[in-house]
């Protein structure tokens, strides 16, 4: 069984073409920049088998197309590795693509073996040096560094994804820093630059919880395009 937060029938942002996406419950790290505090407490939510799961994803199939399917996100989907799995084997059976959106902050022997039943990987940069990782995220970058060599050793397609927080992360350095890591891993498919948004707030505020991020601006579209195009440059 596995303990879920919400689920995402015709989702158009989280993976390849259309994707019916699992928002699983329970995470490890504490992101400055999370949209989802209420995914954070582990052990609550919707219990479903993996089987369950499978069969609603299998009644939208005929709006996947050729590249759409089933994403399973978080909260950190790697801390129900084994619950992911028995999701994606059922899911492969009925034809079903797969998509694993983490952190990449657990790498063990039960997410190895989710990663053999894995499509594609949207994995999280969230910044490109240590210092910020520790800071804002509660972990170091060594951690998801390394899951992203394991990804290129086993080749399984990785889509790049870093929310764009501006006085953070919305600099050139930052920039420079993460279009290395794209050139030493050749499995990299894609890049996608996020805006940071201040909507979830009012989940914070519901909740209780102190929003650190509170009293940063989100950034502008035109930012984002002038990130972008260093990046391609």
């Amino acid at each position: 069984m596995g303990k879920v937060n919400s689920i995402q029938t015709l989702g158009a942002l989280d993976g390849p073409g259309v994707r019916f996406v699992v928002f699983l419950q329970g995470c490890n790290l504490r992101c400055g920049c999370c949209h989802n505090p209420d995914t954070w407490e582990i052990g609550v939510g919707t219990e479903y088998t993996a089987l369950e799961i499978a069969d609603k994803c299998e009644r939208f199939k005929e709006y996947f197309g050729d590249k759409g399917g089933i994403t399973i996100s978080g909260g950190e989907p790697l801390l129900q590795a084994e619950f992911c799995l028995e999701v994606f084997r059922e899911c492969h059976k009925k034809g079903i693509n797969t998509c694993l959106d983490t952190s990449g902050s657990i790498l063990n022997d039960s997410v190895k073996a989710l990663l053999e039943e894995t499509d594609t990987v949207l994995l999280d940069i969230k910044y490109t040096n240590d210092d910020d990782y520790k800071k804002y995220v509660g972990c170091g970058i060594k951690t998801p560094l390394e899951f992203l060599d394991y990804l290129s050793q086993k080749n399984i397609p990785t889509v790049l994804r870093q929310v764009i927080i501006p006085t953070l992360n919305d600099n050139e350095e930052n920039i420079l820093r993460l279009k290395e890591i794209r050139d030493n891993h050749k499995n990299i498919v894609k890049t996608e630059f996020l805006p940071f948004k201040k909507l979830c707030s009012v989940k914070y505020e519901k909740l209780g919880i102190d929003f650190k991020f509170k009293c940063i601006p989100e950034p502008t579209k035109k930012q984002i395009e002038y990130l972008e195009q260093k990046y391609k440059e």
